[in-house]
């Protein structure tokens, strides 16, 4: 059954789709329009395109088993996009996923969304916003994994993870690759549910750190 991939044109989007069409993982890819389309089509890839400032109701028709929300307004935005797209869109995505019977969504946070005022100011809006939509997504009643990546870098993929400060001495990044393994390999996982996970760069593997 398929996964519906919002936010799939992000860098760690990408990188997921990408390795979930390898392990033949069926996803359908949300995109935002038609410039960003043949990046998927060239691999195979089924995209929907429908934006979360509109109406994307449609991007669940047909069926979908699970959503996979890793959509994020960006850097260069303004918190008018942060409250449209990573809460409210969230929220409305949320909604979709429990009126279609969804069977599970899995939301990508983020580790300061815990305590947004402990973040940087500039971030706070953000992880407020991830804190709101977290808590909203936990009390629907659809079953749901929050995954919560600390500072995301551009490292190569070492498939090893750490799900706590403590296992990595207070460091607390997480490469967007290992992000991407993390998420194909929750997306199959599908017996795990109601649960949340931090991921970091580690010194487990994969399948050890998300068990």
């Amino acid at each position: 059954m398929t996964t519906l991939v919002i936010g799939a044109n992000g860098q760690i989007g990408q990188q997921f789709c990408e390795l979930a069409r390898t392990n033949g993982e069926p996803i359908r890819a949300m995109i935002r329009n038609a410039v960003q389309q043949p990046w998927f089509e060239t691999r195979g890839i089924e995209t929907v395109i429908a934006d979360l400032e509109s109406d994307f109701a449609h991007a669940f028709d047909g069926g979908c088993e699970q959503v996979l929300f890793t959509a994020g307004s960006g850097p260069h935005t303004g918190p008018d996009k942060t409250l449209l797209i990573d809460l409210y869109g969230a929220i409305r995505a949320v909604d979709l996923a429990r009126e279609g019977g969804v069977a599970r969504f899995l939301m990508v946070s983020a580790m300061r969304a815990e305590d947004p005022q402990a973040a940087p100011e500039k971030l706070r809006p953000y992880m407020a916003a991830k804190f709101a939509a977290d808590a909203y997504l936990r009390a629907s009643g659809v079953p749901f994994l929050i995954i919560k990546p600390g500072r995301l870098t551009d490292e190569p993929a070492s498939q090893r993870l750490a799900t706590s400060l403590e296992e990595t001495g207070g460091e607390n990044s997480a490469s967007r690759a290992n992000v991407a393994l993390a998420l194909e390999h929750l997306v199959k996982a599908r017996e795990l549910v109601n649960r949340e996970f931090v991921l970091l760069d580690g010194e487990r593997l994969i399948a050890e750190a998300l068990a």
